[in-house]
């Protein structure tokens, strides 16, 4: 990447915008549809991402620049489970925690990527390191509820579906 620290801003930075437009336009059974058993639906893909932005990915980064580190985060067992907003209330709750750490970001100089801890799980990791798992996380995590999304249109989408193929979790699912 040309710019590492931009690059990963630029995807931390749209993910907010994203969602806003997705929770305030798309209707509540749509985001909650489950696009397959265990699979999370884009409402809580969104809670995932809300938890991480409150508990994980500013904490670690804060805690690297501290020379302190870092433990592992269990979704299953740590995250949030009870809804406790709208989809456009949590929404928009994540857009301003990740306003906050987008602040942090911009103290952040290429010499800083060097930094690094250890993870309770993954032994040493750097800075930089987790600033890409960040934007990785983020992306696919809104892969990941956009393909819940999608389900009902690609079942429904008649002799076009094969054409989805890739993104259909009956087909998937039935050929595991």
């Amino acid at each position: 990447m040309i710019n590492t620290l931009q690059s990963i801003h630029a995807v931390l930075s749209t993910t907010p915008m994203r969602w806003l437009n997705l929770t305030e336009t798309l209707p509540n059974d749509l985001l909650t549809q489950s696009p397959a058993a265990n699979e999370w639906s884009a409402l809580e893909c969104l809670q995932h991402l809300h938890d991480a932005e409150s508990w994980v990915f500013p904490v670690r980064v804060q805690a690297l620049l501290n020379g302190e580190d870092i433990v592992a985060f269990d979704p299953d067992t740590e995250g949030t489970k009870d809804l406790l907003w709208t989809p456009a209330e949590l929404a928009a709750d994540f857009a301003r925690l990740r306003t906050q750490s987008l602040s942090i970001l911009e103290y952040l100089g290429l010499p800083d990527l060097a930094r690094s801890g250890k993870h309770s799980e993954l032994g040493v990791v750097t800075l930089g390191e987790l600033l890409h798992e960040w934007a990785a996380h983020d992306l696919m995590h809104t892969v990941q509820a956009e393909r819940a999304l999608m389900q009902p249109f690609i079942v429904n989408s008649g002799p076009w579906r094969p054409y989805f193929q890739d993104y259909d979790e009956e087909v998937r699912h039935a050929s595991s």
